[in-house]
Order: structure tokens, then C-alpha cells, then sequence
């Protein structure tokens, strides 16, 4: 009887020994997507900073540039067609726009 124990607890301990091994390589494997993540993040500040010029608008979102201006682009990501990196201060094209 004392055989057929020992066999039976000997036979678990590769099993156990596992699933020991799995969880510390999932551990491992959601601490650098976790820090990969942040790392990613961190680098997306570092290289878009946010506009100055940035407005949020109801309905559309965040515009960058003068919304007043005619030739604004009504985007996130470009200003206007005719001075798309900005700024829009002062810019010589400005001409206010008609009421819709």
C-alpha cells in the first residue's frame, strides 16, 4: 500500500513541477508587455507633444490650428492645406470664415 502512495505522489511531482514553471513564465511574459506598454507610451509623449493649438470641438473631437480661419482643416492631424505645420498665429492667409 505504502509502494502504490509513493508511486502515486512520485508520479505528480513532474506535473507539479510544471505548472510551477508555466505560471512564473506567465508572470514573467505580463511583466515585459506591461513595461513595453509603458515604454511605448512614454516614447508617443516624448515624440508627439501635444498642440498648443489643440481645441475640442463637440461632435468632431480635437482640432488643431484656428477653427476661425477658412482654410483650417478640421483635423487632429493637419492644420490647413496652406500652412500645414503651423502655427497659425499670425499666419499671412488667415481669412476668417462665413458663418454656415
Amino acid at each position: 500500500m505504502f509502494e502504490t502512495i509513493l508511486v502515486f505522489v512520485v508520479s505528480l511531482i513532474p506535473a507539479l513541477f510544471s505548472i510551477l514553471i508555466i505560471h512564473k513564465a506567465e508572470t514573467r511574459a505580463r511583466s515585459n508587455i506591461r513595461s513595453a506598454m509603458q515604454a511605448t507610451a512614454i516614447s508617443r509623449l516624448r515624440c508627439n507633444p501635444p498642440h498648443l493649438e489643440e481645441q475640442y470641438v463637440e461632435g468632431v473631437g480635437f482640432l488643431i490650428g484656428d477653427i476661425s480661419c477658412q482654410y483650417n482643416a478640421r483635423s487632429a492631424y493637419i492644420r490647413c492645406a496652406i500652412n500645414p505645420q503651423g502655427p497659425c498665429k499670425e499666419c499671412r492667409y488667415y481669412e476668417m470664415r462665413e458663418s454656415a
